[in-house]
């Protein structure tokens, strides 16, 4: 074999590595496993241990709301802040890295953005300190999970529950 077509071979090579790179990048990082339901909001794969991280954070989520409301009636913006911190972006190291991938960009951008504002509101509730300034940004924040609720619905992954099936 020639050194050109040594060449060609080793340029096709990388050019298919490098393919299979943006492929598996575009999977991972955007496209998640999301299928169109129903209902029409896009239904995310997971499997059971995962749906199940995921649905105790949201109800995470709720008792901190219940928090922030019940700090925020009282007058008590210290109550605010702990309740706001323990939602902010230090609860997203939970998220195992394989569950990560499986969800769609724009869901991870929902969720992430959710988690700062967060951060915020405990930042704002201890330096502003106004209990109409902490309830407009809990209005801009239940937005966020509106909107996450309107357009996604979680499911076990088929091959999740037939991995329970054989286990048992």
């Amino acid at each position: 074999m020639t050194n050109a077509a040594t060449n060609r071979m080793c340029l096709a090579i990388i050019a298919v590595l490098v393919a299979v790179v943006v492929a598996m990048a575009y999977k991972f990082i955007v496209a998640g496993s999301a299928e169109r339901a129903e209902d029409g909001r896009l239904s995310v794969a997971l499997d059971a241990a995962e749906r199940d991280l995921m649905l105790r954070e949201m109800r995470g989520f709720v008792a901190g709301l219940q928090g922030i409301v019940d700090g925020r009636a009282r007058g008590d913006m210290k109550a605010v802040a702990a309740a706001s911190r323990a939602m902010g972006m230090a609860r997203t190291h939970d998220a195992p890295v394989a569950m990560m991938g499986k969800l769609p960009l724009e869901f991870k951008t929902l969720a992430f953005g959710l988690h700062r504002e967060f951060d915020i509101i405990a930042m704002d509730a201890e330096g502003i300190a106004t209990q109409e300034h902490a309830l407009g940004q809990l209005a801009d924040a239940l937005q966020k999970c509106v909107a996450c609720h309107s357009a996604y619905q979680v499911t076990i992954h088929p091959s999740s529950v037939a991995k329970e099936v054989t286990m048992q």
